[in-house]
């Protein structure tokens, strides 16, 4: 990445954003270039930085096809689906676990 200018936090000028403001606005930077970055400081590590692209370039969000809420549909269950007993937790396991609570703690929940 070529040399771009670079602004305190807070103090980036007018018509940039990055791309979670843009997201917000339900734009996308759609294939430009960085044209600047906004750093913040933090302490004991390097700051955080966050690249700004053109307010003016960017291009409207996809919008969502039907395939492709499927796919998100299915990707959601899968994660949502303990291996152990294939049920359906009612939430996303844990990859601490790698199963539902009832299947990791069985003990527990006999105690109950």
């Amino acid at each position: 990445m070529a040399s771009v200018p670079i602004y305190s936090w807070r103090l980036a000028p007018d018509g940039l954003a990055t791309v979670r403001q843009l997201r917000a606005r339900g734009l996308r930077p759609g294939g430009q270039d960085v044209v600047a970055q906004v750093e913040r400081p933090r302490y004991r590590r390097g700051p955080l930085v966050a690249y700004l692209y053109e307010i003016d370039k960017a291009k409207p969000v996809r919008p969502m096809t039907p395939a492709k809420w499927a796919a998100l549909a299915k990707a959601n269950t899968a994660r949502r689906t303990c291996p152990e007993c294939r049920r359906d937790a009612g939430y996303v396991i844990p990859a601490s676990l790698g199963m539902c609570v009832t299947c990791a703690f069985p003990e527990e929940q006999c105690a109950a």
